[in-house]
């Protein structure tokens, strides 16, 4: 998960991770984002891209709140926090991590978030250009259940691709059990640090929250490894495009439903029949009857990408679609997008056409993702 940058009109309202001035010695190109002063790129988006595809990428996400979540008393956080997200919370394992979202009466998707049930807590990742409705959201209708913590003290970082692994058993080797949505603890020295085996680019990698005084000593020290390249967000998005992954403010919104984005899968059938949770109705009934739009993959016939904000067009010159993500694919070489597309449109290998500054360019329904995942899975 990530999200779109929000309008902002000074650089002196600007926050900075607890690694900006490692990314300012790094030559980092420095941008605002989220509200925060974060670099797009380092020796160049394809580079860092490839990366990430090919060996290692370490990326700052500090901008992404973390949030600890507890119970005023003995009650399951779990079960409580299944009244504002149709995953299966109640059912998540000891140190696992889970997908889901917080929905808003109508069903649109106020954020989606990464939910991990710890010891005695759950910890919430929430999009940073969400963060403060969120907590707001949260608070209103939970606020008398539930304590919510923001760990402003922890720096985020991601490392993802093959080779992450390798990079972090030099530090522990422990580090090698876990699996695909599991987390631990990683020990950097004396430092012991959470972490989990998550990401998004599609690749395998790992997430790790470093308190903020020890963060640019532990990371100086991971890439002391040449086979950890520094990335920016802009890599980061192409990677998490060519993985068919949602971005909030593009893909995902509280005008748009799970079903309708295609996240039907983050809803176990048990949430389906309890409904406890807003908007139950409106998705429950979509997942039923069908939904009148759905997200797509869409790749470009030519090689000019195809940006968001296109109209998608049938052969009768109508409006059917509009995307969503577009840019050029430096894995597959050609240019992909997403998209939400009238149903009867959606179909694979469907042709239309997409307009792109006045000109037509012609372009096909695809399966997502682009790029296969390669996840850990437990055995």
């Amino acid at each position: 998960m990530t999200e779109r940058k929000p309008e902002i009109t000074s650089n002196n309202e600007l926050k900075k991770t607890a690694l900006y001035d490692l990314h300012v010695e790094l030559g980092g190109r420095l941008v605002p984002f989220a509200g925060y002063e974060l670099p797009i790129q380092y020796d160049g988006v394809i580079a860092e891209h490839r990366a990430a595809r090919e060996a290692a990428g370490l990326f700052d996400v500090s901008h992404m709140r973390i949030v600890d979540v507890s119970s005023m008393d003995s009650s399951d956080v779990g079960e409580t926090l299944e009244l504002i997200a149709p995953g299966g919370l109640i059912t998540l394992g000891h140190n696992r991590l889970r997908y889901s979202m917080l929905t808003n009466d109508t069903g649109g998707i106020v954020d989606d978030v990464i939910f991990t049930r710890m010891a005695n807590r759950f910890r919430l990742v929430l999009n940073a250009s969400r963060a403060e409705i969120d907590l707001k959201y949260l608070n209103a209708l939970l606020g008398d259940q539930l304590i919510f913590r923001p760990r402003q003290d922890l720096a985020l970082i991601s490392i993802q691709g093959p080779k992450a692994i390798s990079v972090l058993q030099q530090h522990d080797p422990a580090v090698a059990d876990l699996s695909f949505m599991e987390a631990g603890l990683i020990n950097f020295g004396e430092t012991e640090c959470d972490i989990s085996r998550s990401g998004y680019t599609g690749e395998d990698g790992f997430e790790i929250a470093i308190p903020n005084d020890e963060a640019e000593q532990i990371v100086r020290l991971l890439l002391l490894d040449e086979t950890l390249k520094p990335a920016g967000l802009g890599a980061r998005d192409t990677l998490r495009l060519e993985a068919g992954l949602c971005l909030y403010g593009n893909e995902l919104s509280e005008s748009t439903t799970p079903v309708e984005a295609n996240l039907s899968w983050t809803i176990p059938k048990r949430r389906r029949q309890d409904q406890r949770f807003p908007g139950a109705h409106t998705i429950c009934s979509q997942l039923e009857k069908g939904t009148d739009k759905t997200r797509v993959g869409v790749t470009a016939l030519g090689k000019r990408p195809i940006r968001d904000g296109a109209q998608l067009f049938n052969e009768n010159n109508q409006i059917v679609g509009l995307i969503t993500s577009g840019g050029y694919s430096p894995t597959t070489g050609k240019p992909i997008a997403m998209g939400y597309i009238d149903t009867p449109y959606a179909k694979e290998d469907n042709y239309l056409t997409a307009v792109v500054r006045g000109k037509q360019i012609g372009c096909t329904v695809a399966p997502l993702p682009f790029v296969q995942h390669r996840y850990k899975r437990s055995k």
